[in-house]
C-alpha cells in the first residue's frame, strides 16, 4: 500500500536523508534489519527508509523485525496486520520478560528488557545476514539520554548515530531519526496513520516517574525558557572540545605543566 507524501512526512524524510549522509549510516548493498515497536518512532522509521530506498543513489535491502516481549496486550496482531497492510515481510523474535525480570526489580525492567530486545534483534540480524541495525530513536532521545548520562555519571555521552554493536561482531547500529524533533515525528505519523495499536509496555504504569520521562519532561521545561534548545544541544554534541573538560586523556601538556619546576 503507498502512502501519500505528506508535508510532515517529507520534512522528515529529508532529514533523516541529512543524518544517513552526514554519519555515512547506509552503504551500497546494505542489508538493513528495522527494528519495529508498533510506535510511531519506529513504524514512521520504516516509511521514511522505504521512500528514501526508492530514491537512493546505493542500493540496500530492508528486513522489518519485531521483538515481541510476551505482554498480553502488546498487540502483535494489530503490527501483523499493519505489515501485511504494507506488504512488509515481518520477521518476529520474542521472550518472556516478565519471566525474565528479578521480582526484586521489577520496578525497573527497562535496563534489562533493553538489553533483551537489542539482544535478540542482534541475534535475528545475523541469521540474515543484516549489516545495520536501523532504530526509531529520534532527537529528543537522543539530547535525554544525554541528560541522564551526564546526571547519572555515565559520561558525556548519548545514543550515536552510527556505532557497532557490542553484542553481534560485523554489525553496526544505525538511528536514522537522530536530527529529527519527536514534534516532526508525531506530526509525520499523525498525517501518515492511522497506526496499529501496539508496542503496549505492561510496565508503563511504573515508567512515569522514571528517569526517561523525567528528563523528557525537563527538556520540554528548558525549551520554553530557551529558544531553539534542541537546535542549539544537537550543534553543542556535534561539537565536543575535549581540551576544556575534565578528561586527562585529552588535556595537552598536563604531564609536563604540572611537573614541579627545578630552580
Amino acid at each position: 500500500m503507498k502512502k501519500p507524501a505528506t508535508p510532515a512526512f517529507d520534512r522528515l524524510c529529508r532529514k533523516a536523508g541529512k543524518a544517513v549522509c552526514r554519519f555515512g549510516m547506509i552503504s551500497d548493498g546494505d542489508r538493513i534489519l528495522v527494528g519495529l515497536s508498533g510506535g510511531k518512532d519506529s513504524l514512521s522509521l520504516m516509511h521514511v527508509l522505504e521512500a528514501l530506498r526508492k530514491r537512493a543513489p546505493v542500493r540496500f535491502e530492508l528486513f522489518p523485525a519485531v521483538f515481541d516481549p510476551g505482554f498480553p496486550d502488546f498487540g502483535m496482531d494489530a503490527l501483523r496486520g499493519y505489515a501485511a497492510q504494507h506488504r512488509w515481510q515481518l520477521h518476529e523474535t520474542k521472550t518472556d520478560v516478565a519471566a525474565a525480570l528479578d521480582p526484586a526489580r521489577r520496578n525497573a525492567p527497562c535496563v534489562l528488557c533493553s538489553r533483551i530486545r537489542r539482544g535478540k534483534l542482534s541475534g535475528l540480524a545475523r541469521e540474515l545476514g543484516c549489516t545495520k541495525l536501523a532504530l526509531g530513536h529520534h532527537l529528543d532521545d537522543l539530547l535525554t539520554s544525554f541528560l541522564i548520562s551526564l546526571v547519572r555519571g555515565q559520561g558525556l555521552t548519548t545514543m550515536g548515530p552510527n556505532v557497532p554493536s557490542r553484542s553481534c561482531p560485523g554489525l553496526r547500529i544505525i538511528r536514522p531519526l537522530a536530527l529529527a524533533e519527536e514534534s516532526l515525528v508525531r506530526e509525520a505519523a499523525a498525517e501518515l496513520g492511522p497506526y496499529p495499536d501496539a508496542g503496549k509496555c505492561a510496565y508503563a504504569g511504573t515508567l512515569a516517574d522514571g528517569d526517561r520521562a523525567h528528563f523528557r519532561k525537563l527538556l520540554d521545561d528548558l525549551s520554553g525558557r530557551i529558544p531553539h534548545l534542541r537546535a542549539q544541544m544537537l550543534y553543542s554534541l556535534g561539537k565536543v572540545e575535549t581540551g576544556y573538560l575534565l578528561d586527562p586523556r585529552f588535556l595537552q601538556g598536563l604531564k609536563s605543566s604540572s611537573s614541579p619546576s627545578r630552580p
